[in-house]
C-alpha cells in the first residue's frame, strides 16, 4: 500500500472521528443502538395522551412531550433493506396496527465503531426523528428543515442531532434521517440497478416520508428545506443534480460540503464514475468470498454485515452515471444543469486543521525540511508540491497550521467559493464562514496546535450533539442563536435576514464568530483561491 493511500485512509478515518466524537458520550438512557427488532412492532399497552400521538398513514406513533418541545424517533419511513432488499431501492414500509413507541432512537444504519459506541450491524435503520414546537399542529404548520448527517458516507446517525434548540427558536419542525451507509449504502456491481447510490435513493425516500406524512406534526409539506454538513451537505448536492428528487425541497443549506469535491482532493467528500465505484464492488466482492460465485449478488446478500464492514474501504463516494445521479454533481452544477432553488452554503475558516492535526499526531511531523515530502504526498501531480510550499511556506513553528490551511483551502474553502459562485448565477445564494477560533473542542485530547474553527465545529451552534448539552461560553451562545435565526429565517422565507440580525447580502460573505459578525468582500480573495484554480 502506498504512502499516499495510507495517508489518505488516515484523513478520511479522521473524518468520521472528527464529526462525530461528540456521542461516544452519550447518555445510556438514550442508546444509539438497539438490539434489532421487528420492522411491524406489537401494539403498545399503555394508553398515550393526544399531544404526543400522531397519525401517519401506516399507523399511530407516541413520541414524547418536553418542555416547549416535542419529539418523535425511530419512525421507519421505508421497509428494512435485508434480504433481497438489500441493494435495493427502498421499498414502503409496512403498516403496523396499535401505537409504535417513538420515545427513544432505534438502530444506526451499520458502521464501524465511533459515533455509534461499538458501532452497528442492524440493517432495520432506515428510521428518522423529528423535533416539533409544542405549538406545532397541522392548522398552522412551520417550514421543515430535514437533516442529513456527516461522516464520510461511513458513518453516522440522525439521532446524534438533538435538534429541540433550532425547533424552538426557529419556529420550525426538524427531521433527521438515517440512510444507509459504507458499502451498504453505496456499493456498485455490474447487473445491479441503482448501483452506488441506494444511500442517495433513502435520503429521497426519507423526503417523500416527509412530504406525505409531516402535515400530522405540524409541519408545512411545501416549505421543506434539505440541509447537511459535511457528506450530508454534499448529499444536498447530489440531490440538486438528481433528477427524481424534483419538487421534493425547496430550500438547501450545504455546510462543509462543497458541491466541487473532487476524489484527488480526498478530505472533502464527491462522487466517482460508476466504473470505479463497480472496480471497488468487485473487489469487495472477492474479499468476502463472492468474486467467483455464479451468482455474485445472491452471494453477497448471504454475507453477514460484520464481514462487508470489515472489507470494505475506509472512504465512500456515491456513484454517478446511475439514472438517479447521472452526472458529477460538480459538472451538472458547472452548468446549470441542476434543480433551482435558493442555498444557503459555506465552510469552517479552519476546516484543515483537524486532519492536520491528527496526521501529525499519527507521526508525520510537519517541519520546514519534511514539508516538501508532505506536500508531495497529498499532491503527487507534477509540479503542484513545490507551487504548494512556496505558496504556503513553513517556518519554524507553523508547519501544523500550514499543512491545514493547505487542506482546507484546496478541499473546502475555494471549492466552496466555486459553487457558490456556480449557484448564485442561477439562483439566490446567502454565503458564510464559521469563524470562531475558540470554537469547542469536539475531540478528547491535547491537539499539537491550535485548531481554530475546524471541519464540524459549527455544529455544536446549531444542535446539541450526542444528546450532551452544548459548552458554549455566553458570546458563543449568542452567536448560536444568531445562526439558529438565520438558518431558520432561511427556512422560512429564502431570506436568512431578521429584523434583529446583522444584514447578510448576497454579494459578500458573512464570517461568523462571538460578538464579531461582518461581511467579508469573498472568501475566494481570503484562501488563495486563484492559486489553486491555476494548480489544477
Amino acid at each position: 500500500m502506498t504512502t499516499h493511500r495510507v495517508l489518505t485512509i488516515l484523513g478520511c478515518a479522521l473524518t468520521a472521528v472528527l464529526a462525530t466524537a461528540w456521542s461516544t458520550a452519550a447518555p445510556p438512557a438514550q442508546p444509539a443502538v438497539r438490539p434489532a427488532r421487528s420492522a411491524v412492532p406489537p401494539a403498545q399497552p399503555a394508553r398515550p395522551t393526544a399531544a404526543t400521538t400522531v397519525r401517519t398513514h401506516d399507523g399511530l406513533v407516541r413520541g414524547a412531550a418536553h418542555d416547549g418541545y416535542r419529539t418523535f424517533e425511530g419512525i421507519p419511513y421505508a421497509a428494512p433493506p435485508v434480504g433481497r432488499l438489500r441493494w435495493a431501492p427502498p421499498h414502503r414500509a409496512t403498516p403496523w396496527s396499535g401505537v409504535r413507541d417513538a420515545t427513544r432512537p432505534a438502530s444506526a444504519c451499520p458502521q464501524p465503531a465511533g459515533e455509534v459506541p461499538g458501532g452497528s450491524i442492524d440493517e432495520d435503520c432506515l428510521h428518522l426523528n423529528i423535533t416539533t414546537p409544542a405549538g406545532a399542529a397541522p392548522a398552522h404548520p412551520r417550514p421543515v428543515i430535514v437533516w442529513l448527517h456527516g461522516g464520510g458516507f461511513t458513518t453516522g446517525a440522525g439521532s446524534s442531532y438533538d435538534a429541540h434548540r433550532m425547533a424552538t427558536r426557529g419556529d420550525v419542525v426538524v427531521v433527521t434521517v438515517n440512510y444507509r451507509l459504507g458499502a451498504l449504502g453505496f456499493l456498485a456491481h455490474s447487473g445491479l440497478p441503482g448501483s452506488g447510490t441506494f444511500g442517495l435513493a433513502d435520503q429521497q425516500a426519507a423526503l417523500r416520508w416527509v412530504r406525505a406524512e409531516i402535515g400530522a406534526f405540524g409541519g408545512d409539506a411545501h416549505h421543506v428545506t434539505l440541509a447537511g454538513e459535511s457528506a450530508g451537505g454534499y448529499s444536498v448536492c447530489a440531490q440538486l443534480a438528481s433528477p427524481a428528487a424534483a419538487g421534493l425541497f425547496g430550500r438547501a443549506i450545504i455546510e462543509s460540503g462543497p458541491c466541487t469535491g473532487r476524489p484527488d482532493r480526498p478530505f472533502a467528500p464527491s462522487s466517482v464514475p460508476l466504473s470505479t465505484a463497480r472496480d471497488a464492488g468487485a473487489d469487495l466482492a472477492k474479499k468476502v468470498g463472492c468474486g467467483s460465485a455464479h451468482h455474485p449478488m445472491a452471494c453477497l446478500r448471504r454475507v453477514h454485515v460484520s464481514r462487508l464492514l470489515a472489507a470494505q474501504d475506509t472512504d465512500q463516494q456515491p456513484a454517478y452515471a446511475p439514472p438517479l445521479l447521472p452526472n458529477d454533481p460538480a459538472a451538472a452544477i458547472t452548468v446549470g444543469r441542476f434543480h433551482r432553488v435558493p442555498a444557503l452554503i459555506g465552510n469552517n475558516h479552519d476546516e484543515g486543521n483537524g486532519w492536520a492535526a491528527g496526521i501529525i499526531q499519527a507521526g508525520q511531523p510537519v517541519t520546514h525540511d519534511s514539508w516538501p515530502d508532505v506536500a508531495a504526498t497529498f499532491f503527487p501531480s507534477p509540479g503542484q508540491a513545490k507551487a504548494i510550499v512556496r505558496e504556503y511556506p513553513v517556518h519554524r513553528t507553523d508547519g501544523g497550521p500550514v499543512f491545514g490551511a493547505v487542506i482546507g483551502d484546496a478541499n473546502f474553502a475555494c471549492p466552496t467559493a466555486r459553487t457558490e459562485s456556480l449557484l448564485a448565477a442561477q439562483v439566490p445564494v446567502w454565503g458564510y464562514e464559521f469563524a470562531d477560533e475558540h470554537a469547542p473542542q469536539l475531540t478528547p485530547g491535547t491537539p499539537p496546535f491550535p485548531l481554530g474553527a475546524p471541519h464540524a465545529s459549527e455544529l455544536p451552534y446549531l444542535f446539541d450533539l450526542g444528546g450532551r448539552p452544548r459548552d458554549l461560553t455566553a458570546a458563543q451562545r449568542r452567536l448560536a442563536d444568531t445562526m439558529i435565526d438565520y438558518w431558520t429565517g432561511f427556512a422560512r422565507t429564502a431570506d436568512p435576514n431578521g429584523p434583529s440580525l446583522p444584514h447578510w447580502t448576497r454579494q459578500s460573505v458573512l464570517s461568523l464568530a462571538p460578538d464579531h459578525i461582518v461581511l467579508t468582500r469573498t472568501a475566494q480573495s481570503r484562501h488563495h483561491c486563484t492559486f489553486w484554480d491555476a494548480i489544477g
